[in-house]
């Protein structure tokens, strides 16, 4: 294959079905969600086998438990995808809204329109699931998109690109306004972000190897998904009952996603109150812990952390612990070493959480809130392109407002300026 001209074709084929998909009704939009959610409730068990093909060659290529925790397609999960789908159907289009609309001393009216951004390409690992979430916002906003999924899941990826592609039809709108690409060669990675004329953003969702690739060559605008590096706090006023329960979900809810706590700080004064009672429940989850000197103290069992302990992303079942003095060495910690992901405290004293809250330079700072529910789908945006870690329009959780853009609009009747 000629990956250069193949990448090209399919951005002028996206750059096309953008000028369609910016003008569509959202009854049409909403109709291709939902006609897209009926098709792969009807080929169920197509996407498992072909889920399975994908986790076999994982397993056979030696891939981490956490990583084929990513890969696999459960039945829950295919139940989630449809239920985003149908979630997303239901949301408020975003597309055409003019807000601000004034009058100036002038006489003319001066608003600001929400329009989509055009051609997204997402560059994704493992987690196939992420074709259908990306697909369904970039479908709702408007835009057409180019998705290229890891080599891991190729065949996943390909029997849900066939459900996306029979859902747009179903609903007139042309299947290229969702492309997924079908080479594994890396390559192609390599012509989606240098390809200004034809994509508009790039959202790169994987490791950090990949996004400082990424953000290093690209020639589009990058929306940046860094490592999630994520904190829990449990501040000296905390609900020890509340700390137990949300430091065991941060950590082993799930091991394999960017919103998985990493790091769990704790006061010294409450320290040895919680940490014992913890332990016991890591260990029954199989948990490695890491600890600073302060907490190996009160640990029977723990490896001594390290400085990189203290900015690695896991994404399996090991987590770092350190002692702080208070609130003051807990944020500085975490903005020092954390990824800007999401952080939580637990306290029941209001102004330290709302301290917290204005402190810590993160997408997501929560309060007696568990970190994995810093999640597009959680948050009630049906699903999520990616979480940014970017200080720009878009966020934390990237759903239907963030990839749209705003243009000015001007409303006169014959006005001409004196």
């Amino acid at each position: 294959m000629d990956v250069s001209k193949y990448m090209t074709d399919l951005g002028i084929a996206a750059r096309a079905a953008a000028s369609e998909m910016a003008s569509v009704s959202t009854a049409q939009k909403n109709q291709a969600l939902i006609a897209t959610a009926q098709v792969i409730e009807e080929r169920r068990e197509q996407l498992v086998a072909a889920n399975a093909l994908d986790m076999e060659k994982g397993r056979a290529n030696g891939l981490e438990d956490a990583m084929l925790d990513r890969l696999a397609l459960t039945p829950a999960r295919i139940e989630t995808m449809i239920e985003g789908l149908r979630q997303v159907a239901g949301l408020p289009d975003p597309v055409g809204i003019i807000n601000d609309l004034k009058y100036m001393p002038s006489g003319i009216q001066v608003g600001k329109m929400r329009v989509p951004l055009g051609v997204i390409g997402i560059i994704y690992e493992s987690r196939p699931n992420v074709t259908v979430e990306a697909a369904s916002l970039c479908i709702k906003s408007g835009n057409a998109t180019i998705l290229r999924g890891g080599s891991e899941s190729i065949n996943s990826n390909q029997a849900i690109a066939e459900c996306i592609a029979l859902g747009l039809e179903q609903a007139g709108l042309p299947a290229t306004g969702v492309q997924v690409v079908t080479t594994t060669d890396r390559a192609a990675v390599g012509a989606l972000i240098t390809m200004p004329e034809y994509v508009d953003v790039v959202v790169p969702r994987g490791g950090k190897g990949l996004i400082e690739r990424i953000s290093r060559d690209a020639k589009v605008t990058v929306i940046k998904h860094l490592d999630g590096i994520c904190h829990v706090y449990i501040d000296k006023d905390a609900d020890l009952d509340k700390a137990l329960s949300i430091s065991l979900n941060a950590k082993t809810h799930r091991y394999g996603t960017c919103n998985t706590m990493e790091t769990l700080l704790v006061d010294e004064s409450v320290a040895a109150d919680i940490l014992p009672a913890l332990e016991k429940e890591y260990a029954a989850k199989g948990v490695e812990l890491r600890a600073c000197e302060k907490s190996a103290a009160l640990l029977s069992s723990c490896i001594a952390a390290t400085e990189d302990d203290w900015t690695t992303e896991y994404l399996a079942p090991i987590l770092a612990i350190k002692v702080v003095s208070g609130l003051d060495e807990a944020i500085a910690h975490i903005n020092r070493y954390g990824s800007h992901h999401t952080d939580s405290i637990v306290t029941e004293n209001y102004t330290t959480g709302r301290s917290f809250l204005t402190r810590v330079d993160s997408s997501s700072v929560m309060i007696n809130a568990s970190t994995r529910f810093a999640d597009g789908f959680e948050y009630g945006l049906g699903a999520e392109i990616g979480i940014s870690t970017d200080k720009i329009h878009a966020r934390g959780p990237v759903g239907l407002d963030g990839l749209t853009s705003e243009k000015y609009v001007v409303l006169g009747d014959g006005h001409i300026r004196q």
